[in-house]
């Protein structure tokens, strides 16, 4: 996790709150692992029900809290301390540009601000994705080793799929921050043809970006669907007739789809923070 930060670099501020930052990691940890054991614990409380009793539903319940002051107290928390975070930074990456123009400095602010949101709501998702998806496999593979296997050859598909398309992705997201810091400079010169070019040029890349991204998505969705097909008869087919225990598979099954469907949608905004990384570094 710690080479990731650093790979945005930028992070000489991150290091005056390394406490708090220690602090909210270890809360979007805490988040992730309850959040794994919600299936499981679905599982045990309709096994408990069917058979008569309610421990099942009460620890249930229990995770359910336990799950809501966790995340509650962590977005509360990071809502302010990323606040201070892109004041700072903001502060610091503008005063290095006092002689550019206000276009330049205004699309680096939105960068930053960019930047402060993936640390702020996107990190959270890709660490929970992840533990999400380490922890989900490990339990699929202790209920069923056949569905374990596919679970791995669809993850290393995917993983292929999106890392083909990594660097048209990087050559469009650049074309698109280009066109894009020329906007303000854009508007400030009232030239309504410049001002519908410069938006159709925005727009080209933007469109050009989600084309990509459906296609990706596309190839990974069959892929994942036809695993949720399968997963469901190698299930019954390798014995598993107890409900609880063929419900709670397919819903970590479904948990996976899930995960793998996050990671290559924040893959793809790590990219477009790779390229805003290097332009702020370069002030």
């Amino acid at each position: 996790m710690e080479a990731l930060i650093q790979k945005m670099n930028i992070l000489g501020l991150l290091k005056e709150y390394k406490l708090k930052f220690g602090l909210t990691l270890f809360l979007i940890l805490l988040e992730a692992g309850l959040a794994i054991l919600f299936p499981l614990f679905i599982g045990y409380a309709i096994d408990g029900a069917i058979n008569g009793n309610n421990y099942g539903a009460i620890q249930l319940g229990l995770l359910g809290l336990a799950a809501l002051i966790v995340g509650v107290g962590r977005r509360v928390f990071d809502s302010r301390f990323y606040a201070k975070v892109y004041k700072n930074l903001g502060l610091k990456i503008i005063s290095k540009l006092q002689d550019s123009q206000s276009s330049k400095k205004s699309a680096r602010l939105g960068m930053i601000g960019e930047l402060i949101e993936f640390l702020e709501n996107s990190l959270p998702e890709l660490i929970s994705s992840i533990i999400g998806l380490v922890g989900v496999i490990v339990i699929i593979a202790s209920l069923n080793l056949n569905v374990f296997y596919g679970s791995l050859i669809v993850t290393l598909i995917i993983f292929v799929v999106y890392r083909l398309s990594s660097k048209k992705t990087i050559k469009l997201n650049k074309s698109s921050n280009d066109e894009f810091e020329k906007q303000v400079q854009v508007i400030s010169n009232n030239n309504e043809k410049e001002l519908k070019l410069h938006l159709q040029e925005m727009m080209k890349w933007n469109i050009k970006l989600s084309d990509l991204e459906a296609a990706n998505f596309s190839i990974s969705w069959i892929v994942l669907i036809s695993f949720l097909v399968g997963s469901i008869v190698v299930a019954v087919s390798d014995g598993i007739v107890q409900y609880g225990a063929l419900f709670a598979l397919i819903m970590y099954v479904f948990q996976y789809m899930e995960n793998v469907l996050n990671l290559p949608l924040f893959y793809q905004n790590w990219l477009r923070l790779k390229e805003i990384r290097e332009r702020l570094e370069n002030v």
